[in-house]
Formats: C-alpha cells, structure tokens, sequence
C-alpha cells in the first residue's frame, strides 16, 4: 500500500505562483512515475505534468511555460511549481503515482489540495 500526501494549496491572485509538493510513503519497489493532475469544478480530472524516474518530463499545453514538475526520489516526493497562475487553474490538483511491487504495476492517488486562483 502506497499513501500520497499533498500540500501547498491556497489562494493567489492571477500572475501569482504557488508550489504543491507530494510525498509518498509505504511499501513498494520503485516509483515508476508521478504526476499531477488537475479538477476543475465539473470537470474531468485531467493531466497536468508527468514526470519519470529518469527526469523525463510531460506537460499537458495549457500550462508548458508557466509549470514545473520536479522529483526528489531519494525522498519519494514530487513537486509542481506554478508560475503566472491563471484563473481557469483554479480547482483540485491531485498527485499519482504508478509504482512497482510485487512484479506488478500499481497506481495511487493523493487526496488533492485545492488551488483557487482569483482574477
């Protein structure tokens, strides 16, 4: 079992930045990938950035410039910085995680930190 943590949701003005961080703990042979995802209201949860073990990095084209996904795998932690926040940011951001154990592809989610960002 893997337990997500998420943490560094608030308020901000459009322009502004916010940093979210998510660490992993439990039990499991190696994070594959983590990612951040992100729930407007009504919305279907969508990807945001996608990081690999490897450094590899995704990010979705609403947020190319302006996100940056990083990870500490020594820590098990990953972080997204936010950068010039727009209002239609606002919502739920969930942390994943796809992890291997017992030979077998795993994925787990955070409870999500919400990040309102105001015009």
């Amino acid at each position: 079992q893997v337990q997500l943590v998420e943490s560094g949701g608030g308020l901000v003005q459009a322009g502004g930045s916010l940093s979210l961080s998510c660490a992993a703990s439990g039990t499991f042979a190696r994070i594959n990938k983590m990612a951040w995802y992100h729930q407007a209201r009504g919305n279907q949860r969508e990807v945001v950035a996608e990081i690999y073990s490897s450094g590899s990095t995704l990010y979705a084209g609403s947020v190319k410039g302006r996100f940056t996904i990083s990870i500490d795998n020594a820590k098990n932690m990953v972080f997204l910085q936010m950068n010039n926040l727009k209002p239609e940011d606002t919502g739920v951001y969930f942390c994943n995680a796809e992890v291997s154990n017992t030979g077998l592809m795993w994925s787990y989610w955070g409870q999500g930190t919400q990040v309102t960002v105001s015009s």
